[in-house]
């Protein structure tokens, strides 16, 4: 499987996903910069996290309309998986390639902790080497991390499966005190139609090394593995 990492000016965690991609892996990806307007050939697109353009006028809104970004939109309107995290999630809600938005987070403070994330399908590309319920713990870093869509929205990502993760207590229940940042119905990650294309808030790529404080991110990208070797 070659992967291809997009890297924006602000981007910070693009080393820690080329990391996670390499063990799961064995093979480098690719890094990309954000002003070319061509992608080489990949079977799985990463947009990582960090503070695109300094997350200046509204998270993702500038990196949204960088150059690399209209070839994304068109490798993934022809299936290419891709995955965002953190700003990478923000990116793709602002690009249209997933619907919603990311507000700030209800503390109104940055939230740099493990959070505990409930699976909800082990149906996709992503969460195939998960079950259904499973519960797992990655670290969050994030100030606007809040997802909200309108109900008619929320409605539809539910009636289709196409919530991926949702915040939770470590035995899987739904509280407030557990939906740290205020998500509507505790989600933490989302699909597009297709299950093609998934964005996250958390970081699994920072739970794939034990050095790391964890490891169960790494299911993440072995199941990625796996479904496109």
């Amino acid at each position: 499987m070659q992967a291809a990492i997009i890297v924006f000016p602000g981007s910070n965690r693009e080393q820690d996903v080329y990391d996670a991609l390499e063990r799961a892996s064995g093979k480098k990806p690719l890094k990309v910069w954000h002003r070319d307007s061509e992608l080489p050939k990949a079977d799985l697109l990463v947009i990582p996290g960090g503070f695109s353009y300094g997350d200046y006028l509204r998270c993702g809104a500038m990196a949204a309309h960088s150059p690399i970004m209209r070839e994304v939109s068109a490798r993934a309107s022809r299936g290419t998986p891709v995955l965002g995290i953190c700003n990478g999630f923000q990116i793709l809600t602002e690009a249209g390639l997933l619907p919603g938005v990311l507000l700030t987070n209800k503390t109104l403070k940055f939230h740099c902790k493990d959070v505990h994330l409930r699976i909800e399908t082990s149906q996709s590309l992503f969460t195939s080497r998960y079950e259904a319920g499973q519960v797992i713990r990655v670290p969050v870093a994030h100030h606007d991390g809040n997802y909200f869509a309108d109900p008619a929205t929320l409605d539809r990502l539910e009636e289709k499966g196409l919530v991926a993760f949702r915040y939770c207590t470590p035995n899987g229940e739904l509280t407030e005190e557990s939906n740290h940042n205020g998500s509507a119905r505790h989600i933490a990650g989302i699909f597009n139609e297709a299950k093609t294309v998934l964005g996250l808030m958390p970081h699994p790529e920072d739970a794939t090394d034990p050095l790391l404080g964890g490891t169960d991110g790494q299911a993440l990208f072995a199941g990625l593995v796996e479904a496109l070797a």
